[in-house]
């Protein structure tokens, strides 16, 4: 809806209202002594010597029409997330592998959102930090998670009956089978490896994936192209932004051939078989951080938007930091933020975490999108009205290695819990102040042997080498409405960590149903009558007019 830019393109429209006499006795209002008028109250500001009302009061009622919304239309509906992190130490899942992510994604869990997070999905040496940027690894997690996630249930026909190789070569034959990430053979490294990841995401990300970055402020407004934005809000821009060029060649290739993957066509009639869609997908360097909703919901999901934040070398390279993600479901905005923090189990190494997690709080800020009545999408992330954070914390146990064992084989956690690093610096207020995490029923996470049972310092003899046990890997939040469900780690042995879980209810504000039936056009309409002057009597020739409002 477009209002004019100025008064005089209101006058063509007019005359079709009022009458010659109409405008005739509306100019004899203009002097008192030849027409009587019943005022409205009196008020601040001076009555307007126009019947008209000016340009200005008319975008301000109509926007106000658009936009309004009483108490009664706001109702709220309970939602489940499901949070994994996982520092996988560089590793990347092969053919022989055979990993199955069910200690990452548990198969009886049907949560309505999954946001993954995983640290060191590429080994952190120079070459990976400063000059290369290997996107084979982020393939691969990204296959074995839509597989996962998209699993059939109940015996029902399997979408993934074709094993094809690993490839992104665009030129590849087709096929209507979707990827499946089981297969490694005869992969073409390269192809991944210069390929991006806008490219890789692109056949698990909805159909109009760009939808997701507008703002969808007025929900009651149905979404059918990338111009259906919130009245008065301009289109979506992050620091992802997609080329409309680029968009449009998407969009022909969905509707000729389809995203060719791994050698395999992802079609839009395909991906509308699928239980679950890409919503957002980042990396930087190791970190590794993907969002996924049901796919009925993802059209109630708007504003994605990311920012990532270098920790590590010299203070802002990106083998330590975090990336996060903001969006907003329905009416209620989210944040979701996967970090790896500094290293370290010497004695104040918990305060380079502190100053991390406080600079990560500080400089992240999140690019503008739009505004609504007076509000505006969150641009910090303690601004935001649910926060769950993930990720390698990297706090420690402040017990020597022999105390820790001792009490590890008692599995007395309270014990160990109470010289907990995070734990300890959260009780003194000196970071996450204000923030929630679940009590730890759970061995620590940290450091295993690869492929086996035991903590590295029973294996080693090197004291160097060794490392004290410790819940590394951790899961907090922050905000109202948010009620934690489980807490709990899984037990796959492909890395030196373990994986950690957790599952939240959240509770999101939305329109009421009944409201937005009521709500869209019906009030526009109103809004525009109201506009004319209410006229109860008759012009009478020569005694001057009569309004009454």
């Amino acid at each position: 809806m477009a209002f004019p830019d100025d008064d005089e393109k209101m006058k063509g429209c007019r005359p079709k209202i009022f009458g010659a006499k109409d405008k005739k006795a509306a100019k004899k209002t203009d002097h008192p002594s030849s027409s009587t008028v019943k005022s409205a109250p009196s008020s601040s500001k001076p009555p307007s010597s126009s019947p008209f009302r000016t340009l200005s009061e008319v975008r301000s009622i109509r926007l106000s029409h658009f936009l309004a919304r009483s108490p009664s239309a706001i109702k709220t509906e309970t939602f489940r997330i499901f949070i994994s992190t996982w520092n996988v130490g560089g590793n990347t899942p092969t053919a022989t592998s055979e990993l199955n992510l069910d200690d990452f994604i548990p198969a009886d869990d049907h949560s309505d959102i999954y946001v993954l997070g995983f640290q060191e999905i590429v080994p952190l040496n120079a070459g990976n930090v400063l000059v290369m940027e290997d996107n084979e690894p982020a393939a691969r997690w990204l296959a074995l998670i839509h597989r996962t996630l998209n699993r059939p249930a109940n015996g029902d026909a399997d979408i993934f009956q074709h094993k094809p190789s690993l490839s992104l070569d665009s030129t590849s034959s087709q096929s209507s089978s979707n990827l499946d990430a089981s297969s490694f053979s005869n992969r073409s490294s390269t192809a991944i490896f210069q390929s991006s990841l806008k490219s890789i995401r692109k056949p698990y990300m909805p159909t109009h994936r760009k939808l997701l970055k507008l703002c969808n402020c007025s929900v009651e407004m149905t979404r059918k192209s990338y111009k259906d934005a919130c009245f008065g809000c301009p289109q979506g821009s992050t620091n992802e932004t997609d080329s409309s060029e680029e968009e449009e060649t998407d969009e022909r290739t969905n509707k000729t051939h389809g995203y060719v993957v791994d050698g395999v066509t992802s079609t839009s009639s395909s991906r509308d078989q699928l239980k679950y869609n890409l919503v957002s997908c980042k990396r930087m360097v190791g970190i590794f951080v993907t969002v996924w909703a049901k796919k009925e919901l993802v059209p109630h999901i708007g504003h994605v938007r990311t920012s990532c934040i270098g920790r590590g070398v010299m203070g802002y390279l990106g083998n330590k930091g975090c990336i996060s993600v903001s969006m907003t479901l329905h009416q209620t905005s989210f944040c979701f933020i996967c970090s790896h923090l500094a290293s370290g189990e010497k004695e104040g190494d918990e305060l380079r975490r502190n100053s991390d997690v406080l600079e990560i709080l500080k400089v992240t800020q999140f690019p503008r999108i739009c505004r609504r009545a007076g509000q505006r999408t969150p641009e910090k992330i303690i601004d935001h009205d649910r926060v769950l954070w993930l990720g390698d914390l990297n706090y420690r146990i402040s017990l020597s290695y022999e105390d820790t064992k001792k009490l590890l084989t008692e599995n007395n956690w309270d014990a160990l819990f109470q010289k907990d690093q995070l734990n300890t610096e959260r009780n003194s207020g000196r970071v996450f102040k204000g923030w929630s995490e679940e009590k730890i029923y759970f061995a620590p996470t940290y450091k295993y042997t690869f492929n086996s049972d035991s903590y590295s310092g029973e294996t080693v003899t090197s004291k160097k080498k060794r490392r004290t046990p410790a819940w590394c890997d951790r899961i907090l939040w922050h905000g109202d409405g948010i009620a934690q469900l489980s807490y709990f780690r899984g037990e796959s042995k492909f890395s030196d960590h373990r994986p950690v879980c957790g599952s939240f209810n959240v509770v999101v504000d939305k329109l009421d149903n009944k409201s937005k039936r009521r709500m869209p056009n019906t009030n526009i309409r109103i809004g525009a009558e109201e506009l004319l002057p209410t006229r109860t009597n008759k012009v009478n020739k020569g005694a001057g007019t009569k309004i009454t409002k």
